[in-house]
Parts: structure tokens; C-alpha cells; sequence
């Protein structure tokens, strides 16, 4: 029986035609844990989302993505969606014509057998519980998917879709960008609602900001296209203090 974690190993990966992005990426997440990555801009953290998650625009030249054991790298991105992954985007695109309802209920029943859609009144009661722990009113959930929305609420919309499609392993990409501070303790909120042993989640973030009220349980730090350390919930804090510099000479010293 294969270990409940998402894991990368010594993943490459370029735009295609391009030279690596990735130069051989080590990660591992466990079910029941979440994990923070952080890093410099161009260090390849948002590559690394986009690349976990399938987008075509990147070419995997070694290594592999498992969860749960299984390899996605040959699965298209809606397939990877339902093997459990989910990515909430650093720019979440507006979908104009399709009410966030609409577009949740369509997205749990791609999950499940034609004979085994969720019933109306399952789905709205998850779907209201989500809203809830959110602190919005029920009237967001007939807005269209995005549309018109502030930077804040679009963040919030992608936590709303992760509480209510309840996925195995949540990447989340740069969350706290653009957020005040009373917009980043109600998506802190929903994250930690989230949490549970069966929920695993890879935070990415710049700041020590988001980690006062998501606590990870490791930190990563990422480098010209690879993870240099891992520790504790307290790297983050050196990193907020210090800076990056001093953990790259720290590591290049022991190396």
C-alpha cells in the first residue's frame, strides 16, 4: 500500500524549446500536513505549481510527480484535478456566464460516476457551510466565477472552491499577494478549516505574513530551481528577519 503523500522527485522542467527552470526539484508533502515553500522571485516556486498541476506550456525533461504513489505526469490536468490535486492560482482568471454554483456542482459531479451525481440539497448545504467560514454573505455564490471581483475576493473564491471540492492536495499559489490584513486572516481561516489528516497542502509565499496564521508544519526553501533546506515553522521566521542571502551562503558552506 502506497504512503498518503504528494511527492516530487528530482523534477526538470523548462518552457518548452527553453533551458530548465526546474533543475531537479525534491518534495514531499504528507497527507495531514502543510507544508510552506518559499523563496526569491525567479527561484521557480510558480513554475513549480504550474508544472505540478499540468500546464501545457512546460516540458518535464526528468524526474516525476506521485501522489498517493501514482505517477500524474501522462495525466492532462482535469485528470489530475481528480486524482486530488488543486491549484489556486496567483491570478485567478475571470469565467464570465457561469455562476460559481454552477461551476462548483459541475466540478464535484466530474468527480463521481454519472449514477452517482450529488444531490441538490448535499451540494447547497456544503456549498453554504463554505460560505459561512468564509464570512460571505450566500448571494456571492450566484456572481459568476471571478467576474468583477477584487483581487481579495477573487483569493477568497479559490478558498471557497477548495473547502467545497475537499481535494487531496491543495497547492496555493502566492495566496497572500494583494490581500489587507483582514482579507488574509479570513483566507488564513478557510485554509486552516481545510486542514485534517487526510488534507495535505503546499503554501507558497514570499512572506512570514501568512504563516502567523497558516503555521506550517515544514518550511522549504527554493533556489535557482531547487529546493536548498527544509525546517522548521521557525526558518520562516529567520527567512522574514534575515533575508535569503544568508541561508543560500549557509547552505553553499555545508555543502
Amino acid at each position: 500500500m502506497s504512503e498518503n503523500r504528494l511527492e516530487i522527485r528530482n523534477l526538470h522542467a523548462r518552457i518548452a524549446g527553453g533551458a530548465d527552470i526546474l533543475k531537479g526539484v525534491d518534495l514531499i508533502v504528507p497527507a495531514g500536513e502543510v507544508h510552506a515553500l518559499m523563496g526569491q522571485n525567479g527561484s521557480g516556486k510558480s513554475t513549480l505549481a504550474k508544472v505540478m498541476a499540468g500546464d501545457p506550456s512546460y516540458e518535464i525533461t526528468d524526474g516525476d510527480i506521485l501522489v498517493d504513489g501514482e505517477s500524474v505526469l501522462e495525466m492532462e490536468p482535469d485528470e489530475r484535478a481528480r486524482a486530488g490535486l488543486y491549484l489556486a492560482f496567483q491570478y485567478p482568471v475571470e469565467v464570465p456566464g457561469v455562476s460559481i454554483a454552477n461551476f462548483l456542482r459541475l466540478a464535484i459531479n466530474a468527480r463521481r460516476d454519472e449514477d452517482d451525481e450529488i444531490g441538490v440539497m448535499e451540494f447547497y448545504e456544503k456549498l453554504q457551510n463554505a460560505v459561512k467560514e468564509l464570512d460571505w454573505d450566500d448571494s456571492i455564490i450566484e456572481r459568476n466565477l471571478h467576474e468583477g471581483f477584487s483581487g481579495g475576493e477573487k483569493k477568497r473564491s479559490e478558498i471557497l472552491q477548495l473547502l467545497v471540492l475537499e481535494p487531496k492536495y491543495a497547492i496555493l499559489d502566492e495566496t497572500d499577494s494583494g490581500l489587507d490584513v483582514d482579507a488574509l486572516k479570513t483566507v488564513s481561516q478557510g485554509v486552516n478549516a481545510a486542514r485534517g489528516e487526510n488534507f495535505g497542502a503546499l503554501v507558497i509565499t514570499h512572506y512570514q505574513r501568512l504563516l502567523n496564521h497558516i503555521v506550517p508544519d515544514k518550511v522549504h526553501v527554493m533556489s535557482e530551481g531547487r529546493v536548498i533546506t527544509t525546517g522548521e515553522k521557525e526558518l520562516a521566521m529567520e527567512l522574514d528577519q534575515k533575508g535569503y542571502d544568508w541561508i543560500k551562503d549557509t547552505v553553499a558552506a555545508g555543502a
